[in-house]
């Protein structure tokens, strides 16, 4: 039992550190379909096991823009815009269905506009994070949730968090499993 503590430690640790790409940090430059797939890749692979989830394709990209998720692409090259959407839309997709992403994206870009709703997405999502791994290290947190919030933050806090406790238990029960077919023991703890 003490490996898989040690275990939701460590990997508690690693996810305390997770930075999101705020929007001045996203590249200016225009970039080709495969280019766009690495970065997304490269900025969420500390976050989802991509052994476990496809992140993103081609296909998902095609069809984000079919379902005017995102804006088309011009000229076949993507900007600033489609790399903010993809990452949170790779999130988000982990909770929420593409209609109810399409609403939220929609309502947030309204209201603050869509750099201030991209940004406030990211430190939303490394807040719920946090609280994550705080638990994950044993740290007692008070929850995203019960501070007094704006109405218009709701939606963004609530599915930040949901997507941050989900990753928690898909991570307690991997180690869990590992735990029980090294030991071959009920976990009683």
């Amino acid at each position: 039992m003490n490996e898989m503590k040690t275990s939701l430690q460590s990997w508690g640790s690693d996810l305390i550190e997770v930075h999101l790409p705020r929007w001045h940090e996203l590249p200016e430059i225009e970039l080709y379909m495969d280019q766009v797939i690495t970065l997304v890749e490269r900025y969420l692979s500390p976050i989802i096991d991509q052994e476990k989830h496809t992140l993103l394709t081609s296909s998902m990209v095609n069809n984000y823009v079919k379902l005017g998720l995102i804006p088309a692409p011009k000229k076949k090259r993507y900007n600033q815009k489609h790399l903010a959407f993809l990452i949170a839309i790779t999130l988000l997709k982990q909770v929420l269905t593409i209609s109810e992403i399409k609403e939220g994206i929609i309502f947030q870009g309204a209201v603050v506009g869509i750099r201030e709703a991209y940004n406030l997405f990211c430190e939303e999502q490394e807040a719920a994070l946090k609280i994550v791994a705080n638990q994950a290290l044993g740290e007692e947190t008070a929850g995203v949730l019960d501070e007094p919030i704006q109405i218009k933050y709701m939606a963004v806090k609530a599915a930040t968090l949901s997507f941050a406790t989900k990753m928690f238990s898909e991570k307690v029960i991997e180690l869990e499993q590992k735990y029980m077919e090294e030991k071959g023991e009920p976990d009683n703890e």
